[in-house]
């Protein structure tokens, strides 16, 4: 089989573009995923907080609580 120039060269022009291409779409798709990521764990963090938050005021009125009931 005789490869000449004529095909060669636009085979390889193309075969690079598609390289190109296939690598910055990879990397872009890689960025979304990691920034999906950390979105989900910035959510998970909040969603603590929030519920620390909720059961120190729990806490709270339940001593309240205890302390009207021992007043009374």
């Amino acid at each position: 089989m005789n490869w000449d120039a004529g095909i060669v060269v636009p085979l390889g022009s193309f075969v690079m573009v598609v390289i190109i291409v296939g690598t910055i779409s990879f990397r872009k798709m890689r960025e979304r995923e990691l920034q999906a990521h950390q979105d989900l764990r910035l959510r998970e963090m909040e969603h603590e907080r929030r519920l620390k938050e909720m059961e120190i005021e729990r806490l709270k009125l339940e001593v309240e609580k205890n302390r009207a009931q021992r007043v009374s």
